[in-house]
């Protein structure tokens, strides 16, 4: 009605001018979101397919790997273990996600852990070389691998006595790790596919089996680095060289371990 229009306040005629001026928008054509077409095995996109770098048979060993993964490295994209797992047969490579692992809910972990030809690799003041263990270990045998983070490795080792059980062992090397598009604490900070890569060499005596899994993993890097992402250095390299742009931590034990990156001193 007349009344109704001589109403109309500033405020409906700016709605009514913005609404006929978005009129045309809403006959646009719209486009639909294609995904781009995955590989089926290594569900990657096609033009980063990883496959042509994976064996082409599963290799041949005779050791097999549990690893204890935690829930948080299950949702991250760059991960390493879908590499391995993919280098190996199905029945030598065991992935089991958690932080917690008790007798009563795996109790095929526990006859593992209890078999005295199992192996947990963990650093630390008790550990052995594995390099002169596997000369007089049995074969066939296990090895335990812990997948997360330092600090998330440490609390599923330390807060599950299963994980005691099996004879401690680390590796003695002074290689530098290959997956450079993650930051590693120190420079001979390994991932969970290169400790196992190396591990399985000198279980199996075989350094084909450590250039054959760690091949994918450097196909992972060389495509990202193609793609944009940058080289990560440690912590220990950033620190040592000036380069650490992240605030000091104020945790009186965080700093320390800092000072001992720097000093070259094994944390």
């Amino acid at each position: 009605s007349l009344q109704s229009g001589a109403a109309e306040g500033p405020a409906e005629a700016a709605v009514g001018r913005e609404d006929g001026g978005c009129e045309g928008l809403w006959e646009l054509p719209v486009e639909r979101c294609v995904r781009r077409a995955e590989c089926g095995r290594c569900r990657r996109p096609r033009k980063v397919c990883l496959c042509p770098f994976f064996p082409v048979h599963p290799l041949k060993v005779s050791t097999c790997l549990y690893i204890i993964q935690h829930p948080a490295e299950e949702s991250r994209v760059l991960r390493t273990v879908p590499l391995l797992a993919a280098c190996l047969p199905g029945d030598k490579c065991k992935v089991l996600i958690g932080r917690r692992f008790g007798e009563d809910r795996y109790p095929e972990l526990a006859a593992v852990c209890q078999n005295s030809n199992t192996l947990i690799l963990y650093p630390g003041a008790e550990a052995a070389n594995l390099e002169e263990v596997a000369l007089i270990f049995p074969s066939p045998s296990t090895i335990i691998i812990i997948d997360g983070t330092w600090s998330q490795a440490k609390d599923i080792f330390y807060k599950n006595s299963l994980f005691r059980l099996p004879k401690q062992v680390e590796l003695k090397t002074s290689i530098s790790s290959q997956y450079v598009i993650r930051t590693q604490p120190t420079n001979t900070c390994l991932s969970t596919l290169e400790c196992a890569a190396i591990a399985l060499a000198i279980m199996e005596k075989n350094d084909g089996i450590r250039e054959t899994i760690l091949r994918p993993l450097q196909a992972l890097c060389s495509f990202q680095l193609q793609h944009g992402a940058q080289i990560h250095h440690s912590k220990e390299h950033l620190l040592k060289n000036g380069l650490y742009d992240k605030p000091m931590p104020k945790n009186k034990r965080k700093l320390r371990r800092m000072e001992l990156l720097v000093n070259n001193v094994k944390i």
